[in-house]
C-alpha cells in the first residue's frame, strides 16, 4: 500500500468508529431516560448470569438446531474479528500479516480456525436463510413482524455471507501470491479452506492479482465497518448489549413482582397504629407528582429500555406465549419491538429540540401498546423463562397495567367487579362475608 491508501484507509476507520461511538452515545442517552432503579446487588451472581447466558448461549441451545449454528455464527464474528486488529495495523502502517512473524506456528493455527469459522458461518447462515424463507417457521413469517424488521433479518444474513467469502477470496489471492516464483507477499498462515479457491488465479498476472487482493480487503475491511454502524439500526445489537442486559437481569424469582414504593409507603402508614390517620402528610412543593404505572417510554426503568433495544426479535417469546397461541392479539415480541420503536422516536425527537423532549401527543401506550394487547396476558412468565437474553416483557406489560388501573381507572369489568368483591367480601365472589366459610361444612 502507498502512503496515500494509508492516509485514506486511516480516514475511513476514524469515520467509521466515529459514528459508531455517536450511535453507541445516543442509545445510551435514550436508556438513561427510564426511570433509575439499582441492579448492582449480588454481582457475583450477575457475572455467572452474564458467563452463562450471553457468553454461553445456554439458553440459545435449548432449541438445540438453531442454538447449534447460532454458536458457530456466534463465535465465527467474535474470532475472526480478532483479524480485524491484524487488518487495522497492516492497512495503517502498509505491513503484510504483521503478527506472523511474532506468533510462528501458533498464527498459522488461528488463520486455520478462522477459516473453518467462515465455513461453518456460510453454512449456518445459509440454513437460517433458508428456515425464515423457505421453511418459513410459524414466528418469521408472524404478523408481528412486517416491514423492516422483517428484512432486517435478511439483510443481516446477506452481509455475514458477503463477509465471509470476501475473507476467503483475500486469503485465497493472498496464497497465490505467496506460492508464485519470486514470493510476492511472504509466506505466513495456514489455509484449510482458500487454498482450494486460490487456483482460480492462476494463469493471471502477477499485478491483476494484486489488484484482485486489494479489492477484497478493502471490501472486506470497509464491509464490516459498515456493519458496525448498521447495528445501531439493527437488532443485531444484541450482539453487544446481550452483555450487559444479562448482567442487569432480575435476579428475583420469577413471578415476584415489586410493589411501588409510594403505595408501600401508604399501606405501611395504615398498618401503624400509632400514626394518626387525621394527620396531614408533609408537602414536598418541588416533588414532581407520583405517577403509577407507565404510559410512556419514560416511565419505564432503564433496564427495560435496555430490554427494549437488546431484543433479537427471534419470536421464541411470541411462540411460547399462551395468550398468542389461542388467537390473542398480545405478542411479547411486539411489545419489546414497539417499546424499542417509541423509545427511538422520543430519541429523535430530543435530538431535533436541541436536547429536550417536546411533548408529540403521542405515548407507548395506545398509539403502539393497545390496551387490549395488556390484558390478554396471563402473567405466565413464559415469555421470560424463553428469551435466549434475559429480556422480561411481563414487566413492562404489569407498569402498564398498573397505569391502566391506578391512574385511569380502565381495568376490564370483570376485573373491576372481582376488586370489588375483594374490597366488599373479603373474596373474589359475590356473597355475604359470613358465607365464605360455607365450603368446609359440604360433605
Amino acid at each position: 500500500m502507498s502512503y496515500l491508501d494509508n492516509i485514506l484507509f486511516a480516514i475511513i476507520l476514524i469515520a467509521g468508529f466515529g459514528f459508531f461511538a455517536s450511535g453507541v452515545k445516543k442509545i445510551i442517552r435514550n436508556i438513561n431516560l427510564g426511570v433509575d432503579i439499582d441492579r448492582k446487588d449480588n454481582p457475583k451472581a450477575r457475572w455467572a448470569n452474564m458467563a452463562l447466558i450471553a457468553l454461553g448461549q445456554s439458553k440459545m441451545v435449548k432449541r438445540p438446531i438453531a442454538g447449534v449454528l447460532h454458536i458457530f455464527v456466534y463465535v465465527g464474528f467474535i474470532i475472526i474479528n480478532i483479524e480485524l486488529l491484524e487488518i487495522i495495523i497492516d492497512g495503517l502502517f502498509g505491513t503484510h500479516r504483521i503478527f506472523a512473524p511474532y506468533l510462528g506456528g501458533v498464527y498459522d493455527v488461528l488463520i486455520a480456525s478462522f477459516e473453518i469459522l467462515a465455513i461453518l458461518v456460510i453454512f449456518s447462515v445459509t440454513v437460517f436463510w433458508i428456515r425464515r424463507n423457505l421453511i418459513r417457521l410459524k414466528r418469521f413469517i408472524h404478523s408481528d413482524l412486517t416491514g423492516f424488521p422483517k428484512s432486517d433479518a435478511n439483510y443481516i444474513l446477506y452481509f455475514e455471507t458477503i463477509l465471509m467469502i470476501l475473507f476467503l477470496l483475500m486469503n485465497a489471492a493472498d496464497l497465490h501470491l505467496q506460492n508464485v516464483p519470486g514470493g510476492v507477499f511472504h509466506k505466513a498462515g495456514s489455509f484449510p479452506v482458500s487454498q482450494f479457491i486460490a487456483p482460480i488465479f492462476n494463469g493471471m498476472s502477477n499485478e491483476r492479482v494484486v489488484v484482485l487482493f486489494e479489492v477484497f480487503w478493502w471490501l472486506h475491511i470497509v464491509g464490516i465497518l459498515c456493519f458496525m454502524n448498521y447495528l445501531y439500526f439493527s437488532k443485531h445489537l444484541h450482539i453487544i448489549l446481550a452483555f450487559p442486559n444479562a448482567y442487569f437481569a432480575d435476579l428475583k424469582p420469577k413471578g415476584q413482582f415489586d410493589n411501588l414504593a409510594s403505595v408501600t409507603k401508604e399501606v405501611k402508614l395504615m398498618m401503624d397504629p400509632n400514626a394518626d390517620p387525621f394527620a396531614a402528610a408533609p408537602v414536598d412543593e418541588n416533588a414532581v407528582p407520583a405517577k403509577f404505572g407507565a404510559s410512556d417510554v419514560q416511565d419505564l426503568n432503564w433496564v427495560q429500555l435496555l430490554n427494549a433495544y437488546t431484543c433479537t426479535e427471534c419470536g421464541r417469546c411470541t411462540s411460547a406465549c399462551p395468550a398468542n397461541q389461542t388467537g390473542k392479539k398480545l405478542s411479547p415480541r411486539k411489545i419489546m419491538m414497539d417499546t424499542r420503536d417509541r423509545l427511538q422516536e422520543v430519541g429523535k425527537n430530543i435530538d431535533a429540540n436541541k436536547g429536550v423532549f417536546v411533548p408529540d401527543d403521542k405515548t407507548l401506550l395506545n398509539d403502539y401498546i393497545t390496551p387490549e394487547e395488556l390484558w390478554a396476558c396471563t402473567s405466565c412468565n413464559a415469555c421470560v423463562e424463553e428469551c435466549p437474553v434475559n429480556i422480561n416483557p411481563l414487566s413492562i406489560i404489569m407498569d402498564m397495567r398498573r397505569y391502566l388501573v391506578m391512574e385511569q381507572s380502565a381495568a376490564p369489568m370483570s376485573l373491576n367487579a372481582m376488586m370489588t368483591n375483594i374490597e366488599n367480601n373479603g373474596a373474589p365472589w359475590q356473597y355475604s362475608q359470613q358465607d365464605r366459610l360455607n365450603w368446609k361444612n359440604e360433605s
